[in-house]
């Protein structure tokens, strides 16, 4: 990725002309490591979109134009892999035995693609609330003020947009 160090500094300095211009010289680089990195080709043009969404809102937390690359591409990765971050922070709040031996028996390929499409089978405000939280990691008071709810109305429906998910993962057969 070659940026130019004035234009970088001007994109977090808050210019649109020059943020404008740093969105459209990164989309190939961001999309050719989205094809490399995400399993599913389908996923490729969500995950570049909401790498450069990312890049648009957070472009002042960038250290430098030479760390732009690393960060940009550590997104572009946990974006591809939400399903397993969702995953992996879910099995924490697992709460039987038999639950924890079904998603150990279940191999990562299927495991993603359920995740996503229990992610889709949730509504809108749901579905906002759980990539806000676990992919974009804000506090609930960032997503109290973003969403413009109640604090206490951000963990309720992340809670239940948690449960959801659940519910949708689990077999029928286990309680």
């Amino acid at each position: 990725m070659r940026i130019q160090e004035h234009t970088f500094a001007a994109a977090q300095a808050g210019d649109p002309v020059a943020l404008e211009h740093l969105l459209v010289q990164l989309r190939p680089d961001v999309r050719r490591y989205a094809r490399y990195q995400c399993h599913r080709s389908s996923a490729v043009d969500d995950v570049v979109q909401e790498a450069l969404i990312v890049l648009y809102r957070r472009i002042g937390t960038v250290r430098s134009v030479s760390a732009l690359s690393a960060w940009l591409l550590r997104i572009v990765a946990r974006l591809c892999m939400l399903p397993a971050l969702m995953y992996m922070r879910g099995v924490e709040d697992l709460q039987s035995q038999e639950e924890r031996q079904h998603f150990a028996r279940m191999p990562t390929h299927e495991l993603r693609i359920d995740l996503v499409r229990a992610l889709e089978s949730l509504s809108a405000p749901h579905r906002e609330i759980i990539l806000l939280r676990d992919m974009q990691e804000m506090t609930t008071s960032e997503i109290a003020t973003c969403l413009g709810i109640t604090r206490e109305a951000v963990k309720s429906r992340l809670q239940r947009a948690r449960a959801l998910v659940k519910e949708y993962l689990l077999p029928e057969s286990t309680p």
